[in-house]
């Protein structure tokens, strides 16, 4: 089979099409025929030799596919060879066959292309397990998201106002934030002409929010507890601009508030399972009807896997990036 390999691991990396075996499913697992592929920020941290895939996945890029099953390995019964699905794995999503648990797979939503369905399942788990699992986000509270135009801010902006969250989003263009509004956040805030702890400090009376969901690590550590209401919860789960920082912690002892972190790459099966398990009772439904769509930004095919980290190194993008095979 066609796969994308890293030549030159590190800051010049370069991303090749080779020939590779192609991958036999065991027990539980499905072997997927890949329509597409989603980008994502773990991705460019790997082929720079900075973030190893999980031990027993695959060195091939790419965490998040939508397919047709090819093969089903032993005990597996809720799927069967030509269903449609998209799926969330550890490693090996760009290439034409990708193997996935099926306890992290779903069905390809309706009204969604096969294509689209590669930008569903890594936002989906990310902003249900940080925002509904780590966050515990109640009914009638505040959102903040930084990163409000990326694939997981797209996706949580949606999910939040479909649960009828009010949500706040940065975002770095006129253009992004507009996209942010359109999705339904009642606030778009453009870091580079705005402070975000001054603009959610006056939109909310001076409370704070109640969640705040932060990819962007450097000095938003200390600035998220400004912006942050009393028994608040901050929630990174990367730190693009540096996770190291000179942090004032005196604000998390005055208004009580909770700081977590979170990966879902290294999580066990099971443990994704029942997130997937989550995504299936409450946002599948809501995607079936409409109320939350893909994000798409470009796609480019798989041969072109360099120029679409190029575009993602850029950040230019609104959405997800995909490549198709």
């Amino acid at each position: 089979m066609r796969a994308i390999t890293v030549d030159n691991p590190g800051s010049g990396y370069r991303l090749a099409v080779r020939e590779l075996a192609r991958p036999t499913p065991g027990p539980g697992e499905l072997l997927v025929k890949v329509a597409a592929a989603g980008l994502n920020h773990a991705d460019l941290h790997q082929a720079r030799g900075g973030y190893p895939p999980p031990p027993g996945a695959p060195d091939t890029l790419g965490m998040e596919v939508s397919g047709w099953i090819s093969e089903v390995g032993a005990g597996v019964t809720n799927w069967k060879p030509g269903d449609e699905v998209c799926a969330l794995v550890p490693g090996g999503g760009y290439a034409e066959y990708c193997i996935a648990s099926e306890l992290c797979t779903l069905p390809v939503p309706n009204g969604v292309s096969l294509i689209e369905a590669a930008a569903l399942p890594e936002v989906h788990f990310t902003v249900w397990t940080n925002l509904m699992d780590s966050a515990r986000l109640r009914t009638g509270e505040t959102v903040l998201i930084h990163g409000g135009a990326s694939g997981i801010g797209t996706a949580a902006i949606q999910l939040l106002a479909a649960r009828g969250h009010k949500v706040f989003a940065t975002a770095g263009t006129v253009e992004k934030c507009e996209a942010c509004r359109k999705l339904g956040a009642s606030r778009a805030i453009n870091y580079r002409a705005e402070d975000f702890v001054d603009a959610v400090k006056n939109e909310t009376g001076g409370r704070g929010v109640d969640v705040i969901l932060d990819m962007v690590g450097g000095d938003y550590i200390q600035r998220n507890m400004s912006a942050a209401a009393v028994w608040g919860r901050i929630v990174n789960i990367a730190y693009q601009n540096g996770a190291a920082a000179t942090v004032n912690f005196a604000p998390m002892l005055m208004k009580r508030l909770a700081l977590m972190a979170t990966t879902l790459r290294s999580r066990t099966n099971e443990e994704k399972g029942a997130i997937r398990d989550a995504l299936l009772r409450e946002v599948w439904p809501l995607i079936d009807a409409g109320r939350i769509k893909p994000v798409v930004d470009s796609t480019f095919p798989l041969s072109e896997a360099q120029g679409a980290h190029a575009r993602m190194v850029k950040s230019a993008h609104i959405g997800k990036i995909l490549l198709t095979i």
